[in-house]
């Protein structure tokens, strides 16, 4: 090797890198946050990368706490300290989280926590270092997502398929053998005869277009993801409207309708869906309630979410009932049909449209006394939430 060369140089001068090398080292990675506490974790150093990600300036962090950049949840929790009492019994802490910034925002990172030590072993202080993961992140709960919705688009076809080859067709073919007697020897069947089997095909027909119907509005929820505008909507005016629109059915079995929601009672939600399921569960409820019954509508906050709770005095139903209510199986369907008159693809639609809205249904009910439907809808425009429960695996070598 020539003397004048680049390398024999550093060598011959046994070059050793100073403080400000490895400072510059360290600044250079913008993507990671390091910096370092001293022993009562209190923050005495801060990268540029810790000052892009967190938004804030050297000066305004150092002496700061090193809980700092935890959330309040993790503070209560004693994160921080957990952290700092890892570090020091295994030689190192490793976790991913959500941490805060100086604007309050939240994002996912990798973290790793490991003592600094002297010469002679005695303790200095601690580092830390972050790599922000939150693109990460949301791009693997956007890819399960996807896969969820497909999954269920899937299922949601064959539960169609199932329908329309079973709960449609048998009962077309019926309607058509039915017409197809009276085409065959009107002359010779008896008048009373006829007007039966008139009303048996004008009912059958009736409800192969309601069937038909909840089909339609069902495949929407899916498909048409355009047609749903959720906005702020006063709930007691929803429940007015499906009151006053199946007054006259519960009127003729003297069923009393009633509501116990104040006015400025609002929920954020799509006002057709809202309405389509209240119409479904009063109606069903109509249905299966006993003359000079009553069905009564509340609704009270919890937790960020409003509980609706739909309840009638009527036959009520038994827990296998009640455990299939809201499946998508076929036999189900078509035993809710028979037995429940619709009931069954209506409480589909309404679970469908309150999946939609970011709500859920459940049901309590007790045979011979009655039942309640409750479901939920939320009081706010819902916002996109990265849970922090979920490890994500990381090496350090990525």
């Amino acid at each position: 090797m020539k003397k004048d060369h680049p390398i024999a140089k550093v060598l011959k001068s046994q070059y050793i890198p100073t403080t400000e090398f490895y400072s510059q080292i360290i600044d250079s990675l913008q993507d990671y946050s390091i910096f370092t506490l001293d022993k009562d974790s209190v923050i005495n150093s801060w990268s540029a990368g810790s000052a892009k990600i967190f938004g804030y300036e050297t000066e305004e962090v150092i002496g700061e706490p090193f809980d700092i950049i935890f959330t309040e949840e993790d503070k209560k929790e004693g994160v921080p300290k957990k952290e700092i009492e890892t570090s020091v019994k295994e030689g190192r802490a490793v976790d991913n989280r959500l941490h805060i910034c100086k604007d309050g925002s939240l994002f996912y990172a990798y973290g790793l926590v490991f003592p600094l030590k002297g010469v002679d072993g005695e303790l200095l202080g601690y580092v830390k270092i972050l790599r922000d993961l939150t693109d990460r992140k949301k791009s693997e709960e956007a890819i399960k997502k996807h896969v969820k919705e497909l999954e269920e688009l899937n299922n949601h076809k064959d539960s169609i398929l199932a329908i329309l080859s079973h709960d449609l067709r048998s009962p077309l073919s019926n309607i058509i053998q039915a017409a197809d007697y009276l085409k065959s020897d009107i002359e010779s069947i008896e008048p009373a005869e006829v007007k039966n089997l008139l009303e048996y095909i004008h009912k059958a027909s009736t409800d192969e277009l309601n069937m038909l119907d909840y089909l339609v509005e069902w495949a929407r929820i899916k498909y048409a993801s355009d047609a749903f505008t959720p906005t702020k909507i006063e709930l007691s005016e929803y429940v007015k409207k499906v009151f006053d629109s199946l007054k006259e059915t519960a009127s003729i079995n003297t069923i009393n309708l009633h509501q116990e929601i104040e006015e400025n009672t609002n929920v954020f939600a799509d006002g057709k869906m809202v309405l389509s399921i209240l119409q479904n569960i009063v109606s069903n409820a109509i249905k299966h309630s006993r003359k000079g019954g009553k069905i009564t509508v509340t609704a009270k906050k919890n937790e960020g979410r409003m509980i609706v709770e739909i309840k009638d005095t009527g036959i009520g139903m038994s827990k296998e009932i009640q455990a299939k209510l809201f499946t998508t199986h076929m036999n189900t369907l078509t035993r809710a049909r028979k037995e429940n008159k619709g009931a069954g693809i209506g409480l589909l639609l309404v679970k469908g449209f309150l999946e939609k809205n970011g709500g859920e249904i459940w049901v309590e009910s007790i045979e011979d006394e009655g039942s309640s439907f409750y479901f939920t809808l939320p009081l706010e425009k819902p916002t996109d939430k990265i849970e922090s429960g979920d490890t994500i695996e990381f090496h350090e070598s990525d």
